[in-house]
């Protein structure tokens, strides 16, 4: 998170200190301005607005103090490192009162300790600006959600809308992955809900999941997967990061908040996160049939895994399953709505014939609309989701 070519002002009366320390940042790569006095730093400051600010306490017209209080007016963002020889507690205490970022004491024997506190002041200021960010995200999120809401009470046909306005573009590509999906509602609204989104530079998410039920009360559900979705993300983010960010602890963070709603709805799921730079595929399953089909080479074959529903047991575990994908593949998710498309009598027959259904198709979501007849349905008494990611694929 280092920021080498950030922009320092050091603010110092004493001409030989302001010196060596803006040589050494300077050496370090750092953009670096100085200033004699603290009003004529601060003049500095509201010209050039920079990342940081390194002053002494001691200075005539405006001292370190007074100086900090005013940034503070100016741009609250901004962390003030005090080196001073004024080594007096209680200007200790005030500096790191009025918010100064460290206070280090002259003379300083070894710089390398101001720039180790210049990355860490930086470090901490871009990670408040980033949960800045991602606090707005979830707040204008929060806000589309509760309208949503409101619109899905109001009216079907609104709620048809705002539905479709959750859902992720279609096609979608991202560096060399291609996502795409299809939603048909029994009912006016769906209960059937997919989703994929970055999650940072080298991790991309993706999940299906399928409502009980049908209508209105189901697409109600998919709303909340979409906000506690969007809120999780952004938890991990706000703490610093996400290391692993596992599918599994996605199911297990919405099995604990459906059944908290206590709504009476479970969902069954497929969740799943790709690393770019390794080239595994990351998933977990809950309580969901038909599983996810690879298709790769001319031939399709079902993923492993198993797992409860998720919103029925409070007890519930899911695990992870991990699996290096082929240079050129597609992955089709399908809800269990597609079960009554499938040629034979029993699940079993259909759960043979779909990977053969899938080859047929080429792995494509083209190719399924077209085995499937999708585009001759008639009355379905169950909505049908399919997502299909792929990659390399001819």
């Amino acid at each position: 998170m280092h920021n080498p070519s950030a922009k320092l002002l050091i603010i110092d009366d004493d001409e030989v200190v302001r010196v060596s320390i803006a040589a050494y940042l300077d050496d370090s790569g750092f953009q670096v301005l100085q200033a004699t006095n603290g009003l004529q730093g601060l003049e500095v400051f509201e010209r050039e607005r920079p990342d940081l600010i390194i002053c002494d306490l001691r200075m005539p017209q405006v001292d370190g103090l007074e100086l900090i209080r005013r940034v503070n007016v100016l741009s609250s963002d901004t962390p003030v490192i005090v080196v001073s020889g004024a080594g007096v507690m209680n200007d200790v205490v005030e500096a790191l009162r009025l918010g100064a970022a460290d206070y280090l004491i002259k003379p300083l024997e070894d710089l390398a300790v101001l720039e180790h506190s210049v990355h860490r002041a930086l470090d901490r200021a871009h990670l408040r600006q980033e949960n800045q960010r991602y606090r707005e995200k979830l707040e204008k999120a929060n806000r589309e959600l509760q309208a949503s809401l409101h619109l899905l009470q109001e009216d079907q046909n609104a709620g048809r809308q705002v539905q479709m306005n959750m859902l992720p573009n279609t096609p979608w590509s991202i560096d060399d992955l291609q996502f795409a999906h299809q939603i048909i509602p029994s009912l006016y609204l769906s209960g059937d809900f997919v989703d994929y989104f970055r999650v940072d530079d080298h991790r991309v998410a993706f999940y299906l999941a399928d409502v009980s039920g049908h209508g209105a009360s189901s697409a109600f559900v998919t709303v909340l997967l979409k906000f506690m979705t969007t809120r999780l993300l952004y938890e991990w983010r706000r703490n610093g990061g996400l290391p692993e960010f596992k599918p599994s602890d996605v199911l297990g963070h919405i099995n604990r908040g459906l059944i908290n709603t206590k709504l009476g709805k479970h969902v069954t799921m497929l969740g799943g996160v790709i690393d770019e730079q390794s080239g595994h595929l990351t998933y977990s399953i809950g309580g969901h049939l038909p599983l996810p089909v690879l298709f790769s080479e001319g031939s399709a074959r079902y993923l492993e895994g198993r797992g409860l529903p998720v919103g029925l047991f409070q007890e519930a575990t899911y695990s992870d399953q991990v699996l290096e994908l082929p240079q050129s593949f597609s992955l089709t998710l399908l809800s269990d709505g597609i079960l009554d498309l499938l040629p034979g009598d029993t699940l079993k027959e259909k759960e043979t014939a779909l990977p053969e259904l899938v080859c047929a198709a080429g792995g494509k979501l083209d190719g399924l609309r077209r085995v499937f007849g999708l585009a001759n349905l008639g009355e379905m008494p169950d909505d049908i989701a399919l997502l299909v990611l792929s990659r390399n694929l001819a």
